[in-house]
This record gives C-alpha cells, sequence and structure tokens, in this order.
C-alpha cells in the first residue's frame, strides 16, 4: 500500500447496512436539530433573564455554547455521508475535523469541572458565595478552560500530522479519532500515540477527580444540614449537573477507556453517538426540567407555554 502524508479517507462507520442508511439519516437529524433548538434556546434565555446573570448560569452559557459546536463538529459530516452514501474525507478535512472535535470535548469536560466548583462554592460556603465566585473568577475559569483546551488540542493534531498513513483507507467510524487514524498509520506511532495518551489522561482524570472531590464535600455538607428540607434544597441545586456528568463520563468511558489504537466494535460506534450526539443534546432538557427560573424566562422572554410543568 501506499504512504502519504496528506491520503484521504472513507468514513465507513455506519454505512455498512444500506437498509439502515434512511433511518439513521432521520434519526441523527432530529437529534441534532433538537439538540440546536434546544441549547440556542437555553442560551437566550440566559442572555435575556436578568435574573439568570449569575455564576452557575454563566458556566450554563458556556456548556450550551460548547455543547452546538461540538455537535456541529461530527454531525453535518456524518449525515452528509448518511445522505449521499459516501463517507469520503481528506486528510486536510479530517485532521480540521479531529482538532475541533478535541477542543470542544476537552471543553464539555473542564465546564463541567468548574460548575463542579461552583456549586461546592454554593452548598459548603452560601455565606461567602459571592465573594467567592466573582465575576472575575468565572471569567478566569472559563478562559483558563478555552487556553489549555486549544492548546492541548493544538499540541495532539500536531503530533498526528507528521504521521504518514496508508491511501484511500476506510475508517471504521463516523468522525475522525485518534484511534482509528493511529490504526492507519504507516509510521512508526508509538511515541506520537504514548505522548497523546499521557495528555488526554491528565486532561481527563484531573477534573475528574477534582469534581468527584467537590462532590464528596458536598456530599458530607449535605449530611451535615440540620433540617430536611435544607439537604433537599442543596441536593436540588446540584441534581441536574449530576446528571450530565454522570451521562458524560459514562459514554467516554466506553468510547475511550482503552488503547487508542484498538479497533471499534458496534457497541463502541453507538457509545461514540451517545458521547458525541446524544448528550449535548439532553444537556439543555436536563438542565431546564427542573428549573423554574429557566421555565419561567422562556415563557416570558418567547411566550413559550411550558409543558414541563
Amino acid at each position: 500500500m501506499n504512504c502519504s502524508k496528506n491520503p484521504d479517507f472513507v468514513l465507513s462507520g455506519l454505512l455498512s447496512d444500506p437498509d439502515k442508511r434512511q433511518f439513521l439519516f432521520g434519526l441523527f437529524m432530529a437529534l441534532y436539530l433538537l439538540g440546536l433548538l434546544g441549547n440556542l434556546l437555553l442560551l437566550l434565555a440566559i442572555g435575556a433573564d436578568i435574573r439568570l446573570h449569575t455564576p452557575m448560569y454563566f458556566f450554563l452559557s458556556q456548556l450550551s455554547l460548547v455543547d452546538l459546536c461540538f455537535t456541529t463538529t461530527t454531525a453535518p459530516k456524518m449525515l452528509e455521508a448518511l445522505w449521499t452514501n459516501n463517507g469520503s474525507i481528506t486528510f486536510s478535512e479530517c485532521l480540521a475535523q479531529l482538532y475541533f472535535f478535541a477542543v470542544f470535548a476537552d471543553m464539555d469536560n473542564l465546564l463541567l469541572t468548574a460548575m463542579a466548583i461552583d456549586r461546592y462554592a454554593a452548598v459548603c460556603h452560601p455565606l461567602h458565595y459571592p465573594l467567592i465566585m466573582t465575576l472575575g473568577r468565572c471569567g478566569l475559569l472559563v478562559g483558563g478552560s478555552w487556553g489549555v483546551a486549544l492548546s492541548v488540542s493544538l499540541v495532539h493534531a500536531l503530533l498526528l500530522s507528521q504521521l504518514a498513513f496508508y491511501t484511500h483507507q476506510e475508517i471504521p467510524h463516523f468522525f475522525c479519532d485518534f484511534g482509528p487514524l493511529f490504526q492507519l498509520s504507516c509510521s512508526d506511532a508509538h511515541l506520537n500515540e504514548n505522548l497523546m495518551m499521557v495528555l488526554a489522561g491528565l486532561l481527563g482524570i484531573s477534573p475528574l477527580l477534582c469534581t468527584v472531590s467537590s462532590y464528596v464535600h458536598i456530599l458530607h455538607a449535605v449530611a451535615k444540614a440540620p433540617s430536611a428540607q435544607g439537604k433537599k434544597k442543596a441536593l436540588v441545586t446540584c441534581s441536574s449537573h449530576l446528571s450530565v456528568v454522570i451521562l458524560f463520563y459514562s459514554t467516554v468511558f466506553a468510547t475511550y477507556l482503552k488503547p487508542p489504537s484498538t479497533s471499534h466494535s458496534s457497541g463502541e460506534l453507538v457509545a461514540a453517538v451517545m458521547y458525541t450526539l446524544v448528550t449535548p443534546t439532553l444537556n439543555p432538557f436536563i438542565y431546564s426540567l427542573r428549573n423554574k427560573d429557566v421555565k419561567s424566562s422562556l415563557k416570558r422572554v418567547w411566550g413559550i407555554e411550558s409543558s414541563w410543568d
């Protein structure tokens, strides 16, 4: 086989069964549009209502923005491949998709950690909360997260761009990801792969440990609360975020808790669909279903009669 540093690929992960292409196209198009609508409405609700200009909703608006970008990184190409039965993609397009996918995936991870810190401050230090979560510190958390995500993803892309790949090969996935690309490399990729695993591990494990630590302290504070009403209020405050954290990390672990160069099974493709499309679609609804402030804002600003009450 020929090797090239600028090969063409075919994203074939969802094209193996022609009988299911129309069904999958309709399903994924509906999920993609629902995710766009849900995240846009949440962004508009937070931006338009002065009552929602708080640290918690500031982080939530950033999460909605990132989820919008995250799904748009992979869904359009996936839908195009299903509609045309042609998953062709150039290496430049593949590298660009992989870079932005890594940026927004890392941002999801880091923002969920920032939101865990915010919930820790609100539950464990309620009297000092306005002094702890100032506008400047919130901006620093988000700005720092963007800086880390952009820098680490750039390193990943640069390491991958140095490799040569077999030409005209199928990628058994619906988007360009590190593992399938390493399988198609005809260069010695062990050093690049190990460096990327170390970076991804550090960026994945450190925020997760911070989130877990925050919730250990939160649960300890809730257990010490003198009244049942106080415990319930604290748990309701954190329930939406905790649901999103569990959904995010469970799908990430199902997708990536293995060496990057191992093959993708159908179960891992399902987990990847959950991670890249379903979870970002569900996030705004998880945060809205039990949130009276958001539902009230949507009703008042756009006249939406919510059926969630």
